[in-house]
């Protein structure tokens, strides 16, 4: 298969774009555990004791797949009526599954 200039080019700027967005989009760990910090830990610590990061590693966790974090992630979030994009959510999720659950992607 032959290949015009003009069809290398767009392949080119093609790949060179998708891998800027795909970086750019990628979760922020570290506004993750800020997030969670300022707004999660001191109700995890009222129902669990302690630091409050008992509730992810509990024996009878209710959490047991990515999919589950992701939900229980965003229930919380709009149970406290946290305003929050979905970029800060993702931050979250990456911040607890990096941390505490280390669940592949599914």
């Amino acid at each position: 298969m032959k290949i015009n200039m003009l069809q290398y080019s767009v392949i080119t700027i093609t790949l060179l774009l998708n891998s800027v967005f795909s970086h750019s989009q990628a979760a922020d760990i570290k506004r993750g555990r800020i997030l969670h910090n300022e707004n999660c830990i001191q109700c995890h610590a009222s129902m669990y004791g302690g630091d409050g990061t008992s509730i992810y590693v509990r024996e009878d966790r209710r959490i047991d797949s990515m999919s589950a974090l992701i939900k229980q992630v965003k229930r919380c979030k709009n149970s406290l009526g946290l305003p929050w994009p979905e970029d800060q959510t993702d931050d979250l999720i990456a911040y607890l599954n990096k941390t505490f659950y280390h669940f592949k992607n599914e």
